[in-house]
């Protein structure tokens, strides 16, 4: 039998924090154009529940920035659009503003960045010839009051800023973008030791050429990949694929050197007649299988060794937003704090085909591994946790020690002579008490990742004759 040797819940937990240290790291978008959202107390309170510890902001709401104190999440803040004129033109302006959006929270509120306006480049308000000197001198008011060696200054960035981007390698940014806007923010980022934001969104290329993208490309699933005609290099996903595009850009004005974060990402679970891609099933693909490329710890083709740090779009559907159907159908959580779909939020490598596949019966999908395992079809909305066959049998085995332990996970059916000891093996074993575990948490997002050892299905897993609990 799997031994369920009493491993304190210290070493679990240093397991889990370090095992990614060298890997990404990812975070989540906070928006709140909506009316119906929770408190800012309760979101933190939500937040701390699932172990999300980087948040980024859309503005600097002062309810908000208090209620992230002394929490240990760390924040990107930004600064609007709207100011951005005033901000170039006056450093008093910047300095006042620093002022008021900092001394108050920092460094209880943990505020390591500031987003200097949002995809500014596509204002229809021709915000551009602001935002370098807008930078510079909120950059220079942190210096002022010795905020400078914590908090970054940046500016995210749409791929709309690129004039080619396929094949990756001949990514380009707009000729009319690169002297006045793009090399001198370059420049400002490297100077100050900085990273460039970008958004990137497969969802809109994918829905806009339905005809030419497989899906399974765009959701992280496996696909026979494109090779970039242009350096050989084989792309699995669209993502990475959009992602080097702008590194190529980058590369191609001499800043190869300057890191990027990805400041927004997701897909959404509902949309227009006319949104191809649009759905829940897709949504909890893309960003299940997103998340476990990120924890994997590399790079993309042209970056492998840079790791990838991401925020998701978004934590909260946001009714107030215009636009089509799925601007407002982008988050993990209803304002009533339960979960839009059911795909954990801190996942890591596993088997990506484990996601059910879009537009087909959810009883066609596998559970992955070679412990014996196999599945039933699934009652309308149930959910189970399983081990992640590729974490390892040391993980495997702190996690269960965990589970079994002071995780409180009913584990007698697993030992010796009980009804699910077999098969007895490592990974039918975990995936029992991990479920167990699962179960009692109320199957809350989160609650099935033990650093990567586990995640979530949609069918009910059956190893021998053990029947997965649903509920306690």
């Amino acid at each position: 039998m799997a031994t369920l040797a009493a491993f304190s819940s210290f070493f679990f937990f240093f397991l889990v924090t370090f095992a990614f240290a060298d890997t990404g790291k990812v975070g989540i978008n906070y928006g709140r154009v909506a009316n119906n959202l929770p408190s800012p107390e309760k979101v933190v309170e939500l937040l701390k529940s699932q172990r999300i510890d980087r948040v980024k902001t859309y503005d600097t709401d002062s309810a908000v920035l208090a209620a992230l104190a002394n929490s240990d999440i760390s924040v990107v803040v930004a600064f609007p659009n709207e100011e951005l004129s005033k901000a170039a033109a006056d450093q008093s302006f910047t300095d006042n503003w620093v002022q008021a959006n900092f001394s108050k929270y920092y460094p209880a509120t943990k505020i390591e960045a500031v987003a200097v306006g949002n995809e500014v480049f596509a204002d229809p308000k021709n915000t551009t010839p602001f935002l370098v000197p807008a930078m510079k001198n909120v950059y220079n008011s942190l210096v002022k009051y010795k905020l400078d060696s914590n908090v970054k200054v940046s500016s995210p960035i749409a791929l709309g800023a690129l004039q080619n981007s396929y094949p990756p390698s001949s990514g380009s940014f707009k000729s009319d973008l690169i002297e006045p806007a793009l090399k001198p923010m370059l420049e400002f980022l490297r100077k100050t030791s900085s990273y460039l934001m970008v958004n990137a969104y497969p969802f809109f290329a994918y829905s806009a050429n339905a005809d030419k993208i497989s899906l399974d490309y765009a959701l992280f699933r496996d696909n026979p990949g494109q090779v970039d005609s242009g350096n050989g290099l084989k792309y699995t996903n669209l993502f990475d694929a959009q992602l080097d595009a702008v590194f190529a850009a980058m590369s191609a004005i001499s800043y190869n050197d300057v890191k990027v974060v990805v400041t927004e990402t997701g897909w959404p679970s509902m949309g227009d007649e006319n949104e191809a891609g649009a759905g829940a099933a897709n949504a909890a693909a893309y960003n299940g299988n997103l998340v476990r490329r990120v924890l994997s710890g590399s790079g993309t083709p042209l970056r492998p060794k840079d790791p990838l740090n991401v925020y998701l779009f978004a934590l909260f559907n946001e009714n107030q937003k215009s636009g089509p159907t799925s601007e407002r159908n982008y988050g993990l959580f209803y304002p009533n704090e339960q979960t839009v779909y059911d795909s954990p939020f801190v996942s890591t490598s596993g088997n990506s085909s484990s996601t059910p596949a879009a537009n087909k019966s959810k009883t066609q999908v596998p559970v992955s591994g070679g412990g014996g395992g196999d599945v039933s079809p699934s009652a309308a909305g149930q959910t189970w946790c399983v081990a992640n066959a590729n974490a390892g049998e040391k993980k495997l085995q702190a996690a269960i020690d965990y589970a079994c332990g002071e995780g409180g996970a009913d584990c007698r059916p697993i030992q010796e002579g009980a009804t699910c000891y077999d098969p007895n093996t490592l990974e039918a074993h975990a995936s029992y008490a991990f479920n167990s575990y699962y179960q009692k948490q109320v199957r809350k997002a989160g609650s099935c990742d033990f650093g990567g050892a586990a995640y979530v299905v949609t069918q009910a897993p059956k190893y021998g004759k053990c029947q997965f609990p649903t509920g306690y």
